[in-house]
């Protein structure tokens, strides 16, 4: 890309849009096309055509999704295949219709079956069942890397997919209902720290072990792959290291200072057991990543908590 180029950032106020937004101007790209869902609805296919007829956007990040935890993700259902259906759609053929030079569509580490092998290979995709509990949700992320490499092998588009793992960030959505793990129990931690409440009860057994990648890095990845010529159709994006929920918990316990109880409600779904990508392609181009996951925690936690962003707890998700 150069620093002339016209660059679209899809879901700019999302938390992955965000960062790749700031991760753009922090290395000199200043013309950026940029707009809210308020502004320009992604599911609507005649809005995103003109848009696209318009500006003619140069190079293409779509972060822009439907988003949440595992109880959105299962209550929601219909609403997470249907947007996300139509907002990959649209943006993809409507990148192919105007020439865009590269395109970026960021997917879900969801996309692979809930029994891959471990750590999960790039190969494992369409390998086995997806974890039921956000299945449509895994479905039109996999539409969309299936849209990418459909348009790649018919019309020569320069159009590549990233599946990055568990994300957090500072503009993360702390909402309890539609949340992701890490950011609910940074809430539950901080509001039993303030309250004194004697425990924290978190969903599951506390067994599953996930891995997770501090959103900036996962900007800093995604604009080296747009500027890389190798261009994989589709590459994980993580850290190659993962933890168990319970040692999650009591890291986040460390950081926020709180001294009470963890209590696991076994009675919630646990989820897939394990999520570890193998990121050993991505190392191999010779990216990866700076943050450490309690280092990651503690500017999260400093951010939005102890210093306070007005009105985060009440964003239900990132589009």
């Amino acid at each position: 890309m150069r620093h002339t180029d016209k660059i679209y950032v899809a879901g700019h106020r999302g938390m992955v849009g965000s960062a790749i937004v700031q991760r753009l101007k922090e290395l000199g790209y200043h013309h950026l096309l940029l707009r809210s869902s308020a502004e320009l609805d992604l599911r609507n296919q005649a809005a995103v055509f003109e848009f696209f007829k318009k500006e003619r956007p140069d190079y293409v990040f779509l972060a822009a999704a439907r988003v949440g935890g595992i109880l959105a993700n299962n209550t929601y259902r219909a609403e997470f295949i249907y947007d996300n259906l139509q907002i990959e759609a649209n943006v993809i053929h409507a990148a192919y219709l105007n020439g865009v030079k590269k395109l970026l569509f960021l997917g879900s580490s969801c996309i692979y079956p809930k029994f891959a092998p471990q750590p999960i290979p790039e190969s494992a995709l369409l390998t086995g069942p997806l974890e039921p509990t956000n299945e449509p949700y895994a479905i039109a992320k996999i539409a969309g890397v299936k849209m990418c490499e459909a348009y790649r092998a018919q019309y020569g588009c320069h159009f590549i997919s990233v599946m990055p793992t568990n994300l957090y960030g500072i503009n993360d959505n702390f909402d309890l209902e539609t949340s992701h793990v890490l950011p609910a129990l940074l809430r539950k931690f901080h509001e039993a720290r303030i309250s004194g409440a004697p425990e924290v009860v978190v969903w599951g057994t506390g067994t599953p072990r996930r891995e997770f990648l501090y959103v900036d890095d996962l900007a800093d990845a995604c604009v080296f792959l747009m500027n890389h010529p190798e261009e994989p159709s589709l590459i994980n994006i993580g850290t190659g290291e993962d933890i168990s929920i319970a040692e999650l918990a009591e890291l986040i316990q460390q950081v926020v200072g709180y001294t009470g109880k963890i209590v696991f409600d076994t009675t919630k779904p646990d989820g897939t057991p394990r999520k570890l990508l193998d990121v050993s392609r991505l190392h191999e181009m010779g990216w990866h990543h700076k943050t450490s996951l309690k280092e990651g925690i503690r500017k999260v936690y400093e951010a939005v908590f102890l210093q306070g962003q007005p009105g985060i707890f009440q964003r239900k998700r990132a589009v």
